[in-house]
């Protein structure tokens, strides 16, 4: 593992887990795992808010990308200016919607690690001694048992599923606001991408998800449950309380 990837992820998480874990009334990892969960969406919330908003504001001018599209359909260049015209007045940025999941992604993998060595029986007792901080109480060992049911260290196909219906009522949420362009022409190949992702955020990656889920350390499959939940409850809200811009 590199050092700075350890420095600056790895041990900072693993010393959070540890030291809720010594705080949470049972030790239950499932709790504290919840409680990681919704500190790492808190600090996200910002950069997620702005996300889900600039989604929704793509949303909204996708009929008038249409019409530049109709309009300069003959001619790339000019319906290239247009677009990115119409993205300035706007004041929208297309890639904004991938900065949470390019942020969300090493903290993914220093999770994994996190909760592959901590709930590992065997490798816990050298990795709480060499990466524990000094005012962090030592527990000796970490139960992976949660609800008394759930062993989070190993693969569990009922908290896979989960994650991967999390993973479709986020996909639902996202696309509900979607406003359906009327048009008698065939669709463009754009128009032909854009509902290709959109099926398979629907249908793929909730799919993958349960496939994944199957093979990793069921505490990373329930962080990805809880997360992917809280997501698109923040979705719903933003949807709720942001007003549509009028066409």
């Amino acid at each position: 593992m590199s050092s700075i990837f350890n420095t600056i992820l790895f041990q900072p998480l693993f010393n959070i887990f540890v030291g809720l874990y010594n705080l949470v009334p049972g030790h239950d990892v499932g709790v504290v795992i919840l409680i990681i969960t919704v500190l790492i969406r808190l600090v996200l919330y910002p950069l997620t808010n702005h996300s889900i908003k600039s989604q929704k504001a793509m949303q909204e001018l996708q009929p008038k990308l249409e019409e530049i599209k109709k309009q300069y359909a003959g001619d790339q260049q000019k319906q290239a200016q247009a677009t990115m015209e119409l993205y300035k007045t706007g004041k929208v940025n297309p890639l904004a919607s991938c900065l949470p999941l390019l942020i969300q992604l090493p903290i993914l993998i220093a999770l994994y690690w996190v909760f592959s060595s901590s709930l590992d029986a065997k490798t816990i007792a050298k990795t709480l001694q060499d990466n524990l901080y000094p005012f962090i109480a030592n527990p000796g060992s970490i139960n992976p048992v949660t609800m008394w049911v759930f062993n989070l260290a190993v693969a569990s196909p009922v908290l896979a599923v989960l994650a991967g219906a999390a993973q479709y009522l986020q996909a639902k949420t996202m696309m509900k606001k979607t406003p359906a362009v009327a048009t008698t022409d065939a669709p463009s190949k754009e128009q032909s991408m854009a509902s290709m992702m959109n099926k398979q955020m629907l249908y793929f990656m909730p799919a993958l998800t349960v496939l994944i889920g199957f093979s990793l350390p069921a505490g990373l499959t329930l962080y990805w449950f809880w997360s992917t939940l809280l997501m698109a409850g923040q979705q719903w809200l933003v949807n709720r309380i942001t007003p549509e811009k009028k066409s």
